[in-house]
């Protein structure tokens, strides 16, 4: 609308100063720099509802009433009347047998007040009820570090939210803190939209109106607040704010946040040497930050350190247990446990500790890509052994400690360790070439081989030059030959001898040797001939 009347006025001042062509020139270069300007800006035939949905009910003491909008006016006495009234151009309504009632500039709340006030006038003893049937369509203007400048038409209770919000709509590189808006009255108003989402404060996100030019900057100028702060990040810089306001837009201090001492990391005015200022959190109310300053909380140190170790499986009272980092050993915590339980195997009790788990093994990472056939023999045992290896296991003889009291065994824990104390194996496990394959009960008085006979023997097609066993508590593989004693869940393990060759492969090889001798031969035999 506006643009339009720029246009028509254009064209009046050319005809009332006809005489001066020049004048006239200048009329149509701005004529056709508006349309230019047009051009620019997005078809508003296309609105950006289809993009922007204002969420929420209406406030009736903030929605000002606008041509546009539609009423909806029920009177209920007698008889029930029912009026859709239109909001005119001037801000009118009319309603049937009341006449005109002006609206203009009020709010909802004050709209329908006045309208129940007018219909009194000349209907009594009825009950008035007024709603908000339509919500008007609004033109508004958004501009600068943006996807695309563009004009739309919005619904009237749309918000700076609602545009700021869209991805679609602003770029990652603006300025949210510094938004322009310039109503159609020609006035200006600066919004801090972060503070709005970072502090609730909805001063900061106002309803947009008929005719606003919103404008977002590129962001330029910024500070970093970094440590115990809620929202540790980069903000846009504003003038006049202090460290305190920075701290409070970063959702204020952690619990641990050490606040007698922030520090402050800023550029001499060579802009090239940084110096720091200590100030604590009572000063930072009046230190004022300027561009590019670093603003640094710090931890109180070791502030409400967990130093605690997880105790699972056969014990009396599993679960989580404090104790002095470097200093309490293990037998403290299994006692502190109610100690072990009558079917606890110490054999194969573990203890993990996480720092060891998030250490990286290059080797093993490196090994884990490389193809077998590729590999020494010595790189191929360190990646079986390697693989077999429970991440974060540490080595400790549970046995040596609490059977054999031997105190140089007894480790000292860390934090977050995880002590696992399983049941007692019962059995010893048989796998491979057996008979009947699987578990057998532990007999401290049986060799392998009795448990192999106790299995059903060797299978068919066994090696039985080539068990082994495997230990269960180190995964250690040892020969027949040379195991003295078995524990409780080691594995026998008796290999296979690959199968022969079927008679259909061989028959099918022998056939193509003998084919192709005969065929030398054939080939020696015509070449004899040939010669004589």
């Amino acid at each position: 609308m506006r643009n339009t009347f720029l246009i028509e006025d254009i064209i009046e001042i050319g005809k009332r100063r006809s005489t001066s062509r020049c004048f006239l020139g200048i009329s149509i270069f701005f004529l056709l720099l508006s349309f230019s300007t047009l051009a620019q800006v997005q078809n508003l035939d296309e609105p950006l509802s289809k993009k922007v949905h204002p969420t929420g009910y209406i406030d009736p003491d903030n929605y000002v009433v606008g041509p546009g909008d539609s009423l909806f006016v029920l009177i209920k006495g007698l008889d029930e009347i029912a009026w859709k009234v239109n909001v005119s151009q001037e801000g009118t309504i009319y309603i049937p047998k009341v006449g005109e009632v002006n609206l203009k500039s009020l709010s909802l709340s004050e709209a329908k007040k006045k309208i129940e006030v007018s219909i009194k006038k000349f209907y009594k003893n009825v009950d008035i009820f007024v709603s908000l049937a339509e919500i008007r369509k609004i033109k508004v203007g958004l501009f600068g570090d943006v996807k695309k400048s563009s004009a739309f038409y919005l619904p009237a209770n749309t918000r700076l939210s609602d545009l700021v919000m869209n991805s679609e709509l602003i770029n990652p590189t603006a300025d949210l803190r510094n938004i322009k808006i310039v109503s159609d009255y020609n006035e200006t108003n600066y919004y801090d939209f972060v503070s709005f989402i970072r502090k609730n404060d909805k001063t900061q996100n106002p309803f947009l109106s008929e005719g606003d030019f919103i404008y977002v900057d590129k962001g330029d100028k910024t500070y970093v607040i970094l440590g115990s702060v809620k929202f540790p990040s980069s903000y846009n810089f504003k003038p006049n704010e202090t460290a305190y306001d920075a701290i409070n837009l970063a959702g204020g201090f952690l619990t641990k946040a050490k606040k007698d001492t922030l520090e402050i990391i800023r550029f001499a005015d060579d802009n090239k040497t940084q110096i720091s200022f200590f100030i604590s959190s009572d000063d930072s109310k009046k230190f004022q930050l300027q561009n590019k300053d670093k603003l640094v909380v710090r931890s109180i140190p070791e502030f409400l350190l967990d130093e605690i170790v997880s105790v699972e499986g056969f014990v009396r009272f599993p679960g989580v247990y404090k104790i002095k980092d470097g200093e309490t050993k293990l037998s403290e915590i299994i006692y502190s446990a109610g100690g072990f339980l009558p079917k606890a195997s110490l054999s194969d009790a573990s203890l993990f500790r996480r720092t060891l788990s998030d250490t990286t093994d290059g080797e093993y990472e490196r090994l884990k890509n490389i193809a077998r056939k590729d590999m020494t023999d010595d790189e191929y045992d360190y990646l079986k052994a390697k693989a077999r290896q429970p991440l974060g296991k540490v080595v400790v003889n549970f046995r040596d400690i609490f059977e054999k009291k031997i105190s140089k065994e007894d480790i000292v824990l860390r934090k977050n360790d995880a002590i696992f104390v399983p049941e007692k194996k019962d059995y010893i496990n048989l796998i491979g070439q057996v008979v009947q394959p699987g578990k057998v009960p532990f007999d401290k008085k049986l060799q392998v081989k009795d448990y192999i006979a106790l299995a059903g023997g060797f299978g068919w097609r066994a090696i039985e030059s080539d068990v082994r066993v495997v230990r269960a508590n180190s995964g250690e593989w040892i020969d027949e030959d040379d195991v003295e004693v078995l524990y409780p869940g080691d594995i026998i393990w008796i290999p296979e001898d690959p199968p022969p060759p079927k008679f259909w492969d061989f028959t099918k090889d022998a056939l193509f040797i003998i084919g192709q001798v005969a065929t030398v031969v054939t080939a020696a035999v015509a070449i004899i001939m040939s010669k004589r």
